[in-house]
């Protein structure tokens, strides 16, 4: 294994770049394809890359770059928290307005027969003055003791 560093870099093999950086050798290739890694090939045929030693997990100097990682991840949930407690929150609210429209419904609800009622009572009603509806007239004086329902009366039939 070929390691070098000047100011601050350290030159490993891919291998040692992902053991270093805690991921994969895959990984490691990607960034060098996506040039967030310098390259450079070795001649024994081997690439080599570049890491900055604030990135190498295995060195206590990454220490000061792992504890502002911690802090932000530690933000990071601090935040989330907070968005949960407003979600929350917010549901909270919701049930409670549900509940309120549902009360709201079934005293409304109870209140339907009441309104209908009366104009149950209209339909059955003695005719004013002689009058007569034309069913009556066509059923004869047989039924106009009975009472008839309305889609008898709207559709006809006996």
């Amino acid at each position: 294994m070929d390691t070098g560093q000047d100011n601050g870099t350290l030159r490993v093999t891919i291998r040692e770049a992902a053991a270093r950086l805690g991921v994969t050798e895959a990984a490691i290739r990607k960034r060098i394809q996506r040039g967030s890694l310098d390259k450079e090939l070795g001649q024994d045929g081997r690439v080599y890359v570049y890491l900055d030693l604030s990135q190498d997990k295995s060195q206590p100097e990454s220490q000061a770059g792992r504890d502002l990682l911690v802090e932000d991840l530690r933000e990071q949930v601090h935040f989330l928290r907070s968005v949960l407690n407003e979600e929350r929150d917010a549901r909270r609210r919701a049930d409670t307005i549900i509940a309120q429209l549902t009360q709201a419904n079934a005293a409304l609800a109870q209140r339907v027969p009441e309104l209908e009622a009366p104009s149950e009572r209209s339909e059955g009603a003695e005719p004013r003055s002689g009058t007569s509806t034309p069913t009556e007239r066509r059923a004869g004086t047989q039924e106009t003791t009975e009472r008839v329902s309305w889609w008898r009366r709207m559709f006809g039939g006996s």
